[in-house]
């Protein structure tokens, strides 16, 4: 066969292919005469084959297929095969490969020629590829060329011990006697070496940590060598001598010194010396102060070396170079919790890096400017950051306004500061805000009693034409429908009050509910807005009826729900419009470990908290009590047992269960306790205490008389009663519910609702078929809170479908045994 190409031109063929399709072809070519070459065991040209392999593996080829010739490379006598069969193990091998098993033996016989050379691949090989097995298997002779006096096989052999004691610390021991004199070593490449063994094993092993924690006074001897000494040129980079030395000895000492008073005190004054005397005008005399930094936060050093190295990260700030500034600002940030008032004095310079035009920094200046926001300084920090949420592009305007949200929470001088600045933000960044803004802002405001009339001016102007920030209109129709009274009256004493009639304010919250900008979140806001202003306003209660009767019929499902439900309230219930649309409560902010808790009020879903301030109501007359629990369903209801009504009012949204009862519940052939249209608590854990899902228990109290609480038509609704020993407040109600007449009763549903000084749990029923003839029950379980031990009052709901009709039924039960509740 004719010779094979050498690499060189090789390479310079495939330079002048024009297209990837010619490129590979010419490599298929070039690799199936390798092949051919290898098959004929060509022992002239095999390592021009495999240098050309290597060549093709780093264009991306495959070049697996060289991996034994690899093998006899490196077990030739020659230097050339050696070099080139080991460059190949160390790319087309690894532990992966059983292959590179075969080697162990050939570099154990290289680790003890005669050539430093050859020692050195060897040793190369070993330290980049070598396996566990392999690393055991081998650690004597590394160990045993870590001792030897020749400075290049040292200073690979050490490089190898890193790898060895990665694979497999157990032998890191083996090392300890011969790393105690390497530090006495005057070759710099022997030195370096040897700070990485020795960082390296401190880092893995704490006995080591405290070993070599007597080495800080001679680590520090030779970096003050290195500061002092003259014009090196073997060593010498942009005027510093061994930067790269420096570097790692500074590494360790950050590693030794940590949490040890001794040590950082020996290594505090050259420390303080490498700050003061690096050259900071080349990258060289920067990258040895910014690990100084490093060395010095994370040590336990004096408060005045502190305050020196943040001042090197704060002229930091001012280089040319974006990559230094970027890490003075990821340096900052890491600092800025332990050193504050420090970092503090650099805030100016920080506040700049906002304006800067590479996003990076400007992310970095972001989270450290919140980082710096305080008390003191929060009005000019804000002004800052506003100014710069108003000009950054669309990917900080999320983090940057929820950052701005919390600390004005955190730091807010007032309560109008408060909400001038948080309005700016949904003014500015409305579409970007996090989904919580708009129920925080509302509870603020509504917390600021003497601010309604500000707030809603002031929102009400906000909005005027411009529906694009989605939050900010929301917020605005809610306090437009909360006290719109106030805008039109004009009763503003923070600032020049405005003029606005009835219409005007309907006008806008109209345009809102007409704007194509609108979601279906923000039309329920403006269309609960319009409909509490009925109860504000005097004279547009008529062009409000229209406005909600137009929108029953809406293709919006939840738009449509809400129209249809304020339209029974002008209908059916009008003498109670203005009880159940009365001004909302000071809502209490808590925070809670769970999920936050859900609670309906006026067709708007709001996070609260489980238990809130009732509603302050005045005295309601006996009728519009009774209404309220009518609200279940119609009014043609026959209580089982016919009681005379309670002498306490009821308030207004005390009792109020479901203003559609009779079409949201009709037909739901669930099994479910309770269908969602009927207004849950979220039981607390004491509710449950010492309870499960079933209702016989060992701290159960029974002797309670049963009664009956339905009979008609058939059916039959027994209650018995249990008590429990270890919260005397909760009893727990069995139902058992039975069918006397011929045909089964079919998707039972026993439906419950309790006055609100009581808290109810509906457990899963047994069945959702009730037998006929009483051959059998469906019992479910009912447990009830009662902490004020006041008489038990239930309002029940039956649904349920016989002789193919659907029935449906109610009855209030007021016969509840003493001993049930007292």
């Amino acid at each position: 066969m004719p010779a094979p190409i050498r690499l060189r031109e090789l390479i310079r063929t495939i330079r002048t292919a024009r297209t990837q399709a010619e490129e590979r072809e010419m490599i298929q070519k070039e690799c199936a005469a390798i092949r051919s070459s290898f098959r004929e065991e060509d022992n002239t040209y095999r390592c021009r084959n495999v240098a050309k392999l290597l060549y093709m593996h780093m264009l991306g080829y495959p070049a697996h297929f060289g991996q034994l010739e690899c093998l006899k490379l490196i077990a030739s006598q020659k230097f050339t095969d050696k070099r080139i069969g080991y460059l190949g193990a160390m790319l087309l091998l690894d532990e992966r490969q059983d292959v590179h098993l075969l080697m162990t033996n050939c570099i154990k016989n290289d680790l003890n020629h005669s050539t430093q050379f050859v020692q050195g691949l060897a040793l190369c090989t070993l330290g980049c590829m070598g396996s566990s097995e392999m690393c055991r298997d081998l650690a004597g002779e590394v160990e045993k060329l870590l001792k030897t006096s020749n400075s290049y096989l040292r200073k690979k052999a050490a490089l190898c011990a890193v790898h060895v004691i990665r694979k497999v610390p157990e032998l890191m021991e083996m090392f300890l006697p011969a790393t105690k004199n390497l530090l006495n070593e005057k070759n710099h490449g022997v030195l370096h070496t040897s700070v990485v063994l020795l960082t390296e094993m401190c880092e893995r092993s704490p006995d080591m940590l405290a070993h070599f924690r007597k080495l800080v006074p001679q680590l520090v001897r030779i970096l003050k060598n290195l500061i002092m000494s003259g014009y090196s040129p073997e060593h010498d980079v942009s005027g510093i001598s061994d930067p790269f030395l420096q570097v790692r000895i500074l590494r360790l000492l950050r590693i030794l010194g940590r949490n040890d008073d001794d040590s950082s005190e020996a290594m505090n004054d050259i420390l303080a010396q490498v700050a003061t005397n690096t050259e900071t005008s080349k990258n060289v005399g920067n990258a040895i102060l910014y690990e100084t930094v490093l060395t010095i936060m994370d040590i336990k050093s004096e408060s005045g070396l502190r305050v020196l190295a943040i001042n090197i990260l704060g002229r930091f700030l001012l280089n040319n170079d974006k990559n230094i500034r970027y890490v003075a600002l990821t340096s900052l940030l890491k600092t800025v919790q332990t050193d504050h008032n420090a970092v503090q004095r650099h805030r100016s310079t920080i506040v700049d890096c906002l304006k800067d035009l590479d996003v990076s920094i400007k992310r970095r200046a972001m989270e450290l400017s919140f980082a710096l926001v305080n008390g003191n300084n929060i009005r000019g920090m804000m002004k800052e950051l506003l100014y710069f949420l108003d000009s950054c592009e669309p990917e900080f305007k999320a983090d940057c306004a929820s950052g701005i949200f919390l600390a004005a929470e955190k730091y807010a001088p007032s309560k109008r500061w408060h909400i001038d600045t948080i309005m700016r933000v949904l003014t500015t960044a409305g579409s970007y805000v996090r989904d919580d803004a708009v129920p925080n802002l509302i509870q603020l405001i509504t917390n600021s009693v003497e601010m309604h009339a500000y707030t809603v001016q002031r929102l009400y102007k906000a909005i005027l034409g411009d529906y694009s920030q989605q939050p900010l209109v929301q917020v605005a129709a809610w306090c437009i429908g909360e006290y719109g009274d106030l805008l039109v009256s004009g009763q503003c004493e923070e600032e020049e009050p405005i003029q606005v009639t009835e219409d005007e304010v309907l006008d806008i919250l109209e345009s809102v509910l007409i704007s194509n900008m609108s979601t279906s979140v923000t039309r329920g806001y403006a269309l609960t807005a319009i409909m509490k202003l009925s109860t504000r306003f005097t004279c547009t209660v008529n062009r409000i009826k229209k406005v909600v009767s137009i929108y029953g019929s809406s293709i919006d499902v939840e738009l449509q729900q809400r129209a249809v439900e304020y339209n029974a309230l002008f209908k059916k219930y009008d003498h109670m419009r203005s009880a159940l649309l009365e001004r909302m409560p000071v809502m209490e902010k808590v925070t809670t470990n769970g999920p936050t808790e859900i609670v309906q009020t006026n067709g708007e879903t709001e996070p609260a908290p489980l238990e809130t301030k009732p509603p302050p109501s005045g005295p309601q007359p006996t009728s519009q009590a009774n209404d309220l629990l009518d609200l279940l369903g119609g009014n043609d209801i026959t209580p089982v047992i016919p009681t005379a009504p309670t002498s306490k009012p009821a308030s207004a949204g005390g009792e109020l269960l479901d203003l559609l009862g009779d079409i949201t519940l009709t037909g739901a052939p669930t099994a479910a306790p309770t269908p969602a249209s009927v207004p849950q608590i979220s039981q607390p854990s004491f509710l449950l205490d010492g309870l499960s899902s079933q209702p016989l228990f060992n701290d159960i109290t029974t002797g309670i008389p049963s009664i009956t609480a339905y009979s008609k038509n058939g059916l039959k609704i027994e209650f018995t009663f249990e008590r429990s020993n270890t919260n005397p407040s909760v009893t727990v109600i069995t139902i058992q519910a039975s069918n006397s007449t011929e045909l089964d009763m079919t998707d039972f549903v026993f439906q419950a609702a309790v006055p609100k000084t009581f808290q109810l749990q509906l457990l899963s029923p047994s069945s959702s078929i009730v037998p006929a003839f009483n051959t059998g029950t469906i019992t479910q379980v009912i447990k009830v809170l009662n902490p004020q031990k006041q008489q038990l009052r239930m309002r029940i709901k039956l649904t349920y479908n016989h002789k193919g009709s659907a029935m449906q039924d109610l009855a209030e039960v007021n016969n509840f045994p003493p001993q049930s509740w007292q």
